[in-house]
């Protein structure tokens, strides 16, 4: 108990996810094997995927316990959770069908019909020019920039404190996205409606590229609902809003871009987004509260040691040593 609770909220999570995520790529694995059947390169990719995965993370456990050269290195502690949740992310995303096979695409579709009267990401073809279909290939493909630009912008500007704040809000925005994914398993538009599309996509090398990005996931993805693209995207937003206003209103056009490119692309339902609106102000109301319950935890079953050593970084942090300010 000492030892997990010596962890912070998001390095605890990391490791929590890891293991199923683990198990759950090597039921991937076995399938195919045996089957007899040739194994896909990105269910073996994702073993050897996570392999370097769980190298990097005995490296950063033995860094965190130990802290070497801690006065200008403790950013990495901050940076290195969101990078496994991205690992973490990947494998399930791939993986999804494995676990549940129970898919409610279905049902997301009749919900569709019924709100709208017409399939959103069908009525959308009537706009479709090379231009803007372009324009939101990068849209799109901005998602992890905006996912981080808070976080960046904190750094830089010497807020720590603000800074790990927004992490943890989004690395648990992403866990909870994750956690719903297995429970609602649905396929993107993309694929369940393709046969009713009637125009499909021009546009220059952008869109050729992030095509091809697209063509790089599985084909049965089951990571549609909610919509993590649009829920990391208003969460940064929200964060972008609290923090600095300026940076808010750098990111809003963006943001929204983003948005509307999940069904002009037909990567998402609009019941997608909504959902993934939803768990975006759901996190940032939880977060904290959260992320207090654990530090609570943590206090109670840290050693003096530990309890000594998180002193001395949060002191490192607040004095925003690791760029030489006395502030």
């Amino acid at each position: 108990m000492k030892r997990i609770f010596n962890l912070r909220l998001e390095e605890f999570l990391a490791l929590l996810f890891f293991i199923p995520s683990l198990l759950i790529t090597i039921k991937a694995n076995h399938y195919f094997f045996a089957a007899g059947m040739h194994i896909p390169r990105k269910y073996y990719g994702g073993l050897i995927r996570l392999g370097v995965t769980l190298s990097l993370m005995i490296a950063f456990y033995y860094f965190v316990k130990y802290r070497p050269f801690w006065k200008y290195t403790w950013w990495l502690r901050e940076v290195m959770p969101f990078l496994f949740c991205i690992a973490i992310y990947t494998n399930m995303h791939d993986t999804i069908g494995f676990v549940n096979p129970h898919d409610v695409h279905d049902t997301l579709i009749k919900i569709e019909e019924a709100l709208f009267g017409v399939q959103p990401v069908l009525w959308a073809q009537q706009f479709y020019h090379p231009w803007l279909t372009d324009y939101f290939s990068i849209s799109y493909m901005n998602y992890f920039i905006i996912a981080v630009v808070v976080v960046v912008y904190l750094l830089v500007k010497n807020r720590p404190l603000e800074m790990r704040k927004v992490l943890v809000g989004t690395i648990l925005c992403f866990y909870f996205g994750y956690f719903l994914y297995i429970l609602f398993p649905a396929a993107p538009p993309r694929l369940t409606l393709a046969n009713q599309f009637t125009r499909d996509f021009t546009g220059g090398f952008i869109t050729h590229m992030q095509n091809k990005l697209i063509n790089l996931n599985p084909s049965s993805s089951r990571a549609a609902f909610p919509s993590l693209h649009c829920a990391v995207t208003l969460i940064s937003l929200m964060y972008a809003f609290k923090y600095s206003k300026k940076l808010f209103w750098i990111l809003l056009i963006p943001g929204i871009s983003l948005v509307l490119a999940t069904v002009y692309l037909r990567h998402h339902y609009v019941v997608d987004i909504i959902a993934g609106f939803a768990l975006a102000i759901f996190t940032y109301l939880v977060a904290p509260h959260i992320d207090q319950w654990w530090n609570n935890l943590r206090k109670k079953y840290a050693t003096v040691e530990d309890h000594l050593l998180n002193i001395e970084q949060e002191t490192i942090i607040r004095r925003g040593t690791y760029v030489g300010s006395n502030t």
